[in-house]
Order: structure tokens, then C-alpha cells, then sequence
């Protein structure tokens, strides 16, 4: 069986930072139940569909430069996990969060990110 930690790695790097199309949608399958729950600041979305459609438009809008990368610990139980990531060019993100899954059976069920807050400085700036 996947472990939490295997299903973090998955949803950050084969599914979110994979700019394949055929290799992120077997990703998602692989990785999430068929009725998976995203929420992210925008909106919630259920299923592989509405899901592989959020990650497909996020890397649409992004420059090709722009990866995730893996920021701190994993925080991991049984049932649970969350993993701080950043996206941007490498060494300097300019979006920082932290995704927390849900596991059954083996599975991500539910999978929210919350977004770091800007600092005044960088909203001053942009």
C-alpha cells in the first residue's frame, strides 16, 4: 500500500508540478480516489476531471521556469499529511503554501492548499 508521505511526493511532483498531460492523468488515478475533494482559495472541486482541469490551468498560467519545490518537513499519521511547498523559478519562489491530504485505502480523498500570506514588502512591490 502507498504510504502518506509516497502521496505527498505524488500530488506535489507527478501530479501539480507535471507538465505532461497523459503522465499527470495517470498520476491523478494513481494517486486520488475517483471522488477526490480539492480545495484550494479559489474554489472545491470533486473528481479526477475537475481536478487534472486545476492542475492543467495552474501550469498553463505559469512561466516554464516555474517548479515546485519542497520547503521543510512532512508532517505525517495514518490518516493525514502536509507538505510546505514553493513555486517559482528555482531559488526564488514567488508562492509559498502548504498542501494537507486526507488518506483511505491507500488514496488522497480530500486535498486542500493554503497559501502563504504576502508580506507588505512583496505586495508593495508588485
Amino acid at each position: 500500500m502507498t504510504t502518506v508521505s509516497e502521496l505527498l511526493t505524488a500530488n506535489l511532483h507527478d501530479v501539480f508540478g507535471n507538465r505532461d498531460a497523459a503522465s499527470r492523468r495517470a498520476a491523478i488515478e494513481r494517486t486520488y480516489s475517483p471522488d477526490v475533494t480539492f480545495t484550494d482559495p479559489d474554489a472545491t472541486v470533486v473528481g479526477w476531471d475537475a481536478l487534472a482541469q486545476k492542475a492543467a490551468e495552474l501550469l498553463d498560467q505559469a512561466p516554464g521556469a516555474f517548479q515546485f519545490v519542497e520547503e521543510g518537513r512532512r508532517y505525517v499519521s495514518a490518516t493525514h499529511g502536509a507538505l510546505a511547498w514553493g513555486f517559482g523559478p528555482v531559488g526564488d519562489p514567488v508562492v509559498r503554501g502548504v498542501d494537507v491530504v486526507e488518506v483511505r485505502d491507500g488514496r488522497i480523498v480530500a486535498l486542500t492548499t493554503v497559501l502563504a500570506e504576502q508580506s507588505e514588502q512583496t505586495e508593495q512591490t508588485d
